[in-house]
């Protein structure tokens, strides 16, 4: 069955409560997490997805059958790379499988660099540019 407009996840909260069960413990914490690196951060779900926004993008999660995304700019993933080696990623995402441990504070440092930049560019525009 198609989903509807009506039905369509408004909240982050709801787009969690909305994905495979398997994922709810994954995508919760992973949200709290972000909520703390991101305490100023708009919430909101902007194509589908749950958005940070400090007015610009800072980063973006979702989920998937068997795992959740974590989006953050490009320039992050570049600056961590090191860190992230041995971390499944893909061009823009890291990778985090239901029922493994998150990198707790990985993700953390890569959120607050990701408000640090946005909050010091000086250039216009939802995303950066690379």
């Amino acid at each position: 069955m198609a989903r509807t407009a009506a039905s369509k996840p408004t909240t982050i909260a709801d787009y969690i409560e909305a994905a495979p069960a398997a994922g709810h413990p994954v995508l919760k914490e992973l949200y709290a997490i972000l909520k703390q690196a991101a305490p100023e951060a708009e919430e909101a779900i902007k194509w589908g997805t749950p958005f940070f926004i400090e007015p610009r993008f800072v980063c973006a999660f979702s989920a998937h059958k068997a795992h959740a995304s974590f989006a953050p700019p490009a320039a992050a993933l570049e600056h961590f790379k090191e860190a992230l080696q041995g971390t499944k990623t893909t061009k823009g995402t890291i990778v985090l499988p239901y029922g493994k441990p998150l990198p707790v504070a990985l993700i953390r440092h890569i959120a607050e660099y990701s408000v640090k930049r946005v909050r010091e560019r000086t250039t216009d525009g939802f995303w950066e540019a690379p």
